[in-house]
């Protein structure tokens, strides 16, 4: 019977799934590297399918997996990073060939015929090591499904990660040498202009700063005062974070301080993952109070560094990244606490944000944002008991209101993305601003921005928290954003929703997603993305960065969940055109004030200044300085990369100092332009 969401709902009842579990490799027809014999005919491929395979990976994948299936932007195809993942009893060619066909080629998943995504997988399992065979590769689930990909000797791991306790302690205690910033100092970070303390600068996330010793008239000559070059190959979104002159940053599994003025590097710490596959993921930034530097790991750990030295203090696993929890986030302390939750709603996890104590990582609290069975909110999920449910990962900066001690958390979508009626009902707390008790983890209020979702729109940003005038009341006031493009402004105290904004171009967005495809305006990456507004107070002006970015959404007529892989339930088309956003409006109405126009999509931390002056960057490369009255370029600089991450402003020796982080934001945005990984500081050689 046809449903309200457009699609026969007997479209939906095959859906396959595959457990994470260990145990001994599998093995596929077809002889195999190392001598192995064949063990099942059945999964044979003649040597014309791997020879077609090779010309179309040339010409659909080689851009993004690298021409040898490997050194790419984008995962390996072959080789021991590969086989880890994939040559696994619970894994199976089918398995990888519906992750093929869903996935590949990126942004363009679905496009390929039956024929020509047999002859890549033809050409990826030669690759591996298997010799062609008498018989042609075929779709048949049956066939797919009885065949393993073997592990080949060259292809074998040299060395394996160790599995470290859950709790480790460093060699010289549990206590710091250096000391501060305080708690005090923390709360008095919104009218303090010397440090950048928190990701977003105070626990407001204000993104502004009352210096003002750079201006909308004196930007222009801004000048290169240092650079330093991370020397970490990684997706860089790193948020810096500058304490007492010393600078903090991160890159994939390194923590590095310098000097906030010369850039010249304090200390590093590198943790070797003990999670493989993890590598791969973003981290955007620490947390630092009472001589501590805190952050999170993609293996799902918590580190305390002492912020002297870089010497680890503790460790603690706080995730299961071996089932996709893994953390990107930049943490959030507070007083004793540090709030932080796993990534990665598209692994199909099921979200929650925490509490654990700063001195040692222990655990005080947990919110589960897909609610356990008898937990409030879990009548809202009315899936089949058979079809694995999840998403409400949590992967942007949190807010907090010390006077109320209220934290504010952005809850990304659920998962299956797409196929809202498997999951049944409207999925609490997935898209929500989530206001929780911060001592104790209890749910004050909810307000779920996007019910219903069907387009992967997480909600990404619950900040910044501030004080207007709206509709003749003075208020307490909360800004979101997500995915969806839209910015929404809500009363803290009554919980209304005040005014909303378009940030991005946005087009059928009721029109249901289909197995023919649909067509919508954001796509899975438009809106707003990790980096959300700022607030100028002078000016009463919301600023917030946003990618325009549309897509063609497409149902699977069959949803498996394959760990560690995007749990769609479909794939996406990307339009090839894309743009990005800067737009200003009215805090207190959500009237357009004025909008800057990217020719790609912006994804970094836009930062005002009591100058006047918006600070944002652009993956063209560019830093670029904005009058915030009326959106005017005052300045612009090319970085040498992509700046995807955090802008920040501070001051040390009587300067007031801009840095930014540029390189290669990730694989999904740099298909233009990449770079290393870099902090870039700014600076007037005199005030006038």
């Amino acid at each position: 019977m046809r449903t309200r969401y457009g699609w026969r709902r007997s479209a939906w009842t095959t859906v396959l799934y595959v457990a994470v579990a260990g145990g001994a490799l599998g093995a596929f027809g077809g002889a195999g590297g190392a001598g192995a014999q064949a063990t099942s005919p059945t999964a044979s491929f003649l040597a014309a399918q791997s020879e077609h395979g090779r010309a179309l990976y040339a010409q659909h994948c080689a851009s993004c997996h690298g021409a040898q299936l490997t050194g790419g932007s984008a995962s390996p195809l072959a080789g021991q990073s590969f086989q880890s993942r994939w040559a696994q009893s619970t894994r199976s060619l089918d398995d990888l060939f519906y992750v093929m066909r869903t996935s590949m080629p990126f942004g363009a998943g679905g496009t390929l015929s039956n024929d020509e995504y047999l002859a890549l997988l033809a050409f990826m399992l030669e690759q591996n090591g298997q010799r062609a065979g008498a018989r042609a590769l075929v779709s048949d689930r049956v066939t797919l499904g009885a065949a393993r990909i073997v592990a080949t000797a060259a292809a074998a791991p040299r060395t394996t990660p160790a599995r470290i306790a859950d709790f480790v302690t460093g060699s010289r205690g549990l206590s710091p040498v250096a000391t501060g910033p305080t708690n005090d100092d923390l709360l008095r970070a919104p009218s303090g202009g010397r440090d950048w303390l928190t990701h977003t600068r105070d626990y407001a996330g204000s993104r502004y700063s009352p210096l003002a010793q750079i201006t909308a008239s004196n930007v222009s000559r801004l000048h290169v005062a240092c650079v330093f070059q991370v020397g970490v190959n990684a997706a860089f979104q790193t948020g810096p974070v500058v304490h007492d002159g010393t600078m903090y940053v991160t890159a994939s599994f390194s923590t590095i301080a310098i000097d906030a003025a010369t850039c010249r590097p304090r200390w590093q710490h590198d943790w070797a993952p003990t999670v493989p596959g993890t590598g791969g993921l973003a981290n955007r930034g620490v947390a630092v109070k009472d001589g501590r530097v805190v952050r999170a790991t993609a293996d799902g750990f918590l580190l305390a560094l002492d912020a002297a030295s870089g010497t680890l203090l503790w460790a603690r696993r706080v995730s299961d990244a071996t089932a996709g929890e893994m953390i990107s986030m930049p943490p959030l302390v507070y007083d004793d606490l540090i709030f932080v939750g796993p990534a990665v709603s598209e692994f199909g996890i099921r979200g929650w944000i925490g509490a654990f104590r700063l001195s040692d990582g222990e655990r005080v609290w947990r919110f589960n944002i897909v609610p356990k069975p008898g937990e409030p909110g879990a009548e809202t999920w009315k899936q089949n008991a058979d079809i694995p449910i999840g998403g409400g990962a949590v992967w942007t900066p949190l807010s907090l209101d010390p006077i109320g001690e209220i934290l504010y958390v952005p809850a990304a979508n659920p998962a299956p993305d797409f196929p809202v009626a498997l999951r049944g009902g409207t999925n609490l707390y997935t898209n929500s601003i989530i206001a929780l008790h911060l001592r104790t983890g209890k749910l004050a209020w909810y307000d779920q921005i996007v019910p219903l979702d069907d387009h992967d729109w997480d909600l990404t940003q619950v900040s910044p928290l501030y004080r207007a005038t709206v509709r003749g009341k003075a208020r307490n006031l909360v800004a979101t954003a997500g995915k969806d493009g839209v910015l929404r402004v809500i009363d803290r105290e009554s919980h209304e929703r005040m005014f909303e904004a378009t940030l991005t171009t946005i087009t059928n967005t009721k029109a249901p997603v289909t197995t023919a495809g649909t067509h919508a305006c954001p796509g899975v990456f438009g809106g707003v993305q990790w980096n959300g507004p700022t607030y100028h107070p002078g000016a009463n002006t919301l600023v917030t960065p946003a990618v325009d970015w549309c897509a063609r959404f497409i149902l699977a007529d069959t949803v498996k969940f394959v760990p560690f892989q995007n749990y769609l339930g479909g794939s996406v088309v990307l339009d090839t055109v894309q743009g990005g956003w800067i737009t200003g409006v009215d805090a207190s109405t959500g009237a357009v004030k004025w909008r800057y126009r990217s020719t790609r999509p912006v994804v970094a931390a836009v930062t005002a200044t009591a100058g006047g002056v918006v600070f944002a960057g652009e993956l063209t490369g560019d830093l670029v300085a904005l009058d915030v009255v009326t959106g005017a370029v005052r300045f612009r600089h090319f970085t040498g990369g992509q700046v995807g991450g955090g802008i920040v402003t501070y001051q040390a020796g009587g300067r007031q100092f801009v840095a930014v982080a540029s390189g290669t934001t990730s694989p999904y945005w740099a298909e233009r332009f990449a770079g290393s990984p870099t902090i870039t500081v700014f600076a007037l050689d005199e005030v006038r």
